[in-house]
């Protein structure tokens, strides 16, 4: 597997952004959690 290019082929890409959005939704309920657990 080859380390993160610049310009990854489109299927390459596609599941960057896929990886990238199952990081990134859990991490903005987790902040809204928090969020909603210090105003709550």
């Amino acid at each position: 597997m080859p380390v993160l290019e610049p310009n990854p082929p489109q299927p390459q890409k596609k599941l960057l952004l896929v990886f990238g959005l199952m990081l990134a939704v859990p991490a903005v309920v987790a902040i809204i959690a928090t969020i909603g657990a210090h105003y709550g």
